[in-house]
């Protein structure tokens, strides 16, 4: 980092330890963490770290300013932002260039538009991919199908695939930019309840949507693919806890056994909600005598039912890579340095209550168990403690009181125990993390796992 931008954060970070000292919003200097942002929008991964200590008293008011920061920081950044938001029966369409470093020449056409007059808390956000046919046709069924479900109020994104070609993916990297620029926007739109955002889709979209469930379960409140079916090692349903999935399949649809990996998906949820009561919601269906053609119409309205809690006290995340890709953080999880160098998946299981946090971190190794024409159908997984790697675990008064001593134990191993500071730099840094109004965190304790 150079000496003047140094300082020009210093000097930012000294308005903001002011101004989150203030109950109010209306003197904050709400462009101050400008540049900031727009450096971790431009892919750095510089974090703040100069101390700004705030109250308790105080985080609410610091936690609103530097909201506010980031969403003036993203309006000024992203000139190819969301469309308005209109009548869905408009079929207002926007457009958007992915990077060409991911894909070149790749322009994502949308439609975004609402049903029903806005809740007080936002709309609850559908987002749809559709299948693999030729994509207008199959861009225009999913407005038809968005206008029918009985799921209103709500806003919908249905976006048309950017290209076609042999293993052309809506989870591949491109995409995965569109999904991040999407949530950014909505989040930061005041339009979307950052608690009701849901993604589902059918077949080629089934497929899709299954796999973003568990890579991006912490924004959402449910997901809904239909007509899919994908190896488990490609959807960890684990990720899956603590968000509503419905997967619904005809038990005749056997076209690369859609319906048997159906069923193992069902049955690792039917297990996983057993041990753990309450925490693997599901609706998981084989529909008798039906093909690759189900009834659409029931997904949206199930899943509407459930709302996101950001801060669960029990987490369970495999950092698995999509199109080589792994994610930096989860929930509250934020990866320093990703352990084995990245080199394995690795799993993270966290719980905390009465102010004792409980995490164990481990590297994952899958064995192919079954295979059927070529396709990789189960797995035995085994798991070794990790020794290397550190992370952040975020905390907030909704997981932790913060007036009390926090214990963080690590693979059976008590690493700290005392009081956690609550810190303006905590705030500033997991908002440029996870883009998220209900994710400000203003504490934090850095793990190493090599100690």
């Amino acid at each position: 980092m150079s000496s003047v931008f140094r300082l020009s954060l210093v000097i930012a970070l000294s308005v903001l330890s002011v101004a989150c000292s203030k109950h109010g919003s209306d003197d904050v200097p709400t462009d101050s963490l400008t540049p900031f942002f727009h450096s971790r929008l431009d892919g750095s991964t510089t974090a703040y770290d100069v101390d700004s200590l705030i109250k308790l008293s105080d985080i609410e008011s610091c936690r609103n300013d530097v909201w506010q920061s980031w969403r003036l920081a993203l309006r000024s950044y992203d000139m190819s932002a969301l469309i308005d938001l209109e009548p869905l029966a408009n079929r207002r369409v926007g457009s958007w260039t992915l990077p060409a470093s991911l894909e070149p020449s790749a322009v994502m056409r949308y439609v975004y538009g609402s049903k029903g007059s806005k809740p007080a808390h936002g709309y609850p956000l559908f987002v749809y991919c559709h299948g693999s046919g030729a994509p207008d046709m199959e861009w225009n069924t999913g407005q038809v199908l968005a206008g029918q479900f009985n799921d209103t109020p709500s806003a919908y994104f249905i976006p048309r695939i950017p290209n076609t070609g042999a293993y052309y993916r809506w989870w591949q990297q491109s995409k995965q930019y569109a999904w991040e620029k999407l949530l950014r926007l909505a989040l930061a739109s005041g339009d979307v309840d950052p608690d009701k955002i849901y993604f589902f889709g059918i077949s080629e979209g089934g497929y899709g949507t299954q796999r973003l469930a568990s890579f991006y379960a912490d924004y959402l409140a449910g997901a809904g693919p239909m007509a899919g079916g994908e190896p488990l090692k490609n959807a960890p349903v684990e990720n899956c806890r603590n968000i509503a999935f419905s997967l619904r399949t005809g038990a005749l649809d056997d076209g690369f056994y859609r319906n048997v990996l159906t069923q193992y998906t069902k049955e690792r949820f039917d297990e996983l909600e057993g041990l753990n009561p309450g925490a693997f919601v599901h609706n998981i269906e084989l529909v008798t005598g039906m093909g690759h053609g189900i009834d659409y119409d029931k997904t949206t309205p199930w899943l509407r039912q459930y709302v996101r809690n950001p801060h669960p006290k029990r987490v369970s995340w495999e950092n698995f890579e999509m199109d080589g890709r792994k994610r930096e953080g989860f929930y509250n999880i934020y990866i320093v340095k990703h352990p084995d160098g990245g080199r394995s998946r690795a799993y993270y299981d966290m719980s905390v209550a009465d102010n004792v946090i409980d995490l164990a971190v481990s590297l994952v190794t899958y064995t192919t168990t079954e295979v059927r024409d070529g396709i990789e159908m189960a797995f035995a997984r085994t798991y070794a403690p990790a020794t290397d790697g550190k992370l952040l675990i975020y905390l907030c008064p909704e997981l932790v009181d913060l007036g009390r001593e926090v214990t963080l134990k690590v693979n059976g191993r008590q690493v700290f125990k005392g009081m956690v500071t609550p810190n303006a730099k905590h705030i500033v840094n997991s908002c440029a993390t996870f883009f998220d109004p209900q994710r400000l965190y203003p504490a934090a304790i850095e793990v190493d796992l090599s100690k």
